[in-house]
């Protein structure tokens, strides 16, 4: 049997959140506004950043190629690309319009509550890059593995699921 470890990754670094908002032709962040349509793109470059630390060691409360933790990951990927989040699990998961497992898309966030020390308290983050055949595969950085991809199906992320959100 293999075990994945995923244990308590959301850092304690403040770091100033917008408010995204939708209107019927634009998603707006602190940033710059992005027309409805263009989000597709923008979530596919938020993705490729990801992927582009896909191997980067684990560190704690890290946001560089010399180490990320899980949020770090998501929030220097979205930042890269013009759009903030805040920089804990637990205030990402605070953000966005929450939605059901099954309704998830490319861009959505995945939450898990993984510390048995603190089993109410989101702890981990991950981000939608696809779904094949039902299956739906996120990237995320793992205490163990690092920056890496795995899937829904695996038990573990099955019984340590949180809750999705959209934020674009």
């Amino acid at each position: 049997m293999i075990l994945f470890l995923v244990y308590g990754c959301s850092s304690s670094k403040n770091v100033s959140t917008s408010k995204h908002y939708k209107s019927k032709k634009r998603v707006v962040t602190n940033k710059r506004s992005i027309r409805v349509k263009d989000v597709s793109k923008v979530v596919d470059k938020i993705i490729a950043t990801a992927y582009s630390y896909k191997g980067t060691r684990y560190k704690y409360g890290g946001v560089t190629r010399r180490g990320m933790d899980c949020s770090g990951l998501i929030m220097t990927s979205f930042k890269n690309n013009g759009v903030s989040l805040p920089r804990t699990s637990q205030d990402m998961s605070n953000q966005g319009k929450q939605i059901s497992l099954k309704d998830v898309r490319k861009g959505d966030l995945l939450f898990f509550k993984t510390n048995p020390r603190k089993p109410r308290k989101i702890s981990h983050v991950g981000l939608v890059t696809s779904i094949k055949n039902g299956v739906i595969y996120f990237i995320h950085a793992s205490t163990k593995r690092g920056v890496t991809v795995n899937n829904m199906s695996q038990k573990y992320y099955k019984r340590n699921f949180a809750k999705a959100k959209r934020v674009l």
